[in-house]
């Protein structure tokens, strides 16, 4: 059954490989970005299955300006994906405030802000599923990572809330949590790399910055595979609240889950002992 795909983010990376096989697949799509004659250049058309629309994630004026245009054009909005973000790397005391303010409000507010303007059409509907582009960094701090896994633990916390505000009117929630994939995440478009600034880490910075950029390109991960994989979620009547996309996602994700039983358990003798004595 063709839908109504929003796609945030859609002039490239992973954004473009959804949009494409929503197109292929039948769907009618709603592709936004910052810049929508990237967008265009990305997906071709113009096509009567097809929208791009201006959207920078962080202005709410944007978000609904973009839904009033999907409604105006195709009458409703079955699926919102939020794929929109951005990477600030670095050790958390050499990422400027200003630096850590903008990885949030583009990767938790920005979402918020779409699904914001999105929900009140859903909720006319009783029907719509958000989807929404979390991380295996959403689950699993690592050094190197304190503002993105920041951002994505939002995420995590926001979207799993959501669920239970929003079931009630029809309306399904997935976060996708991908591992390593060959996005356009880590080039200079999308990544901020740290200004060394602190003596103890500058030789670890220096390391760590050739380290990732060495990894651009040579992700394990397929971003068309995963888009399509996407694409069969938005199309189940029970999608799952979470999808953990990628071997070495799946690994990580479990290996968490681990060890927060092992830590619950660890904690139980002290932590199990803490009520009031009257109870």
């Amino acid at each position: 059954m063709s839908k109504v795909i929003v796609v945030t983010g859609a002039g490239r990376g992973l954004g473009t490989d959804i949009a494409r096989a929503a197109l292929a697949a039948g769907h009618r799509v709603v592709a936004t970005g910052r810049r929508p004659e990237q967008v265009e250049k990305a997906l071709g058309g113009p096509r009567d299955d097809l929208l791009v629309t201006t959207l920078d994630v962080t202005s709410l004026e944007d978000a609904y300006a973009a839904v009033q245009a999907a409604v105006d054009r195709f009458g409703r909005i079955d699926v919102l994906i939020n794929n929109a973000g951005n990477f600030f790397a670095g050790f958390f005391e050499e990422i400027p405030p200003d630096h850590l303010r903008q990885q949030i409000e583009t990767n938790l507010f920005g979402p918020m802000n779409v699904t914001r303007a999105v929900l009140p059409v859903m909720r006319r509907q009783r029907a719509g599923h958000v989807i929404t582009i979390s991380s295996l960094a959403g689950l699993v701090g690592s050094e190197f990572n304190a503002a993105y896994a920041a951002s994505k633990f939002g995420v995590e916390g926001w979207m799993e809330s959501l669920h239970h505000d929003i079931a009630p009117y029809g309306i399904r929630t997935t976060i996708v949590e991908p591992g390593f994939f060959r996005t356009e995440l880590l080039v200079d478009a999308s990544t901020t790399w740290p200004e060394p600034s602190i003596d103890d880490y500058a030789e670890r910075t220096a390391s760590t910055v050739e380290a990732w950029k060495s990894i651009n390109g040579q992700q394990p991960g397929d971003p068309a595979k995963l888009a399509r994989a996407l694409l069969a979620i938005a199309g189940q009547d029970e999608p799952p609240l979470r999808f953990v996309a990628g071997a070495d996602a799946i690994e990580g994700a479990r290996a968490k889950a681990q060890e927060l039983l092992d830590q619950a358990d660890a904690s139980r003798e002290l932590g199990g002992n803490l009520a009031h004595d009257d109870t």
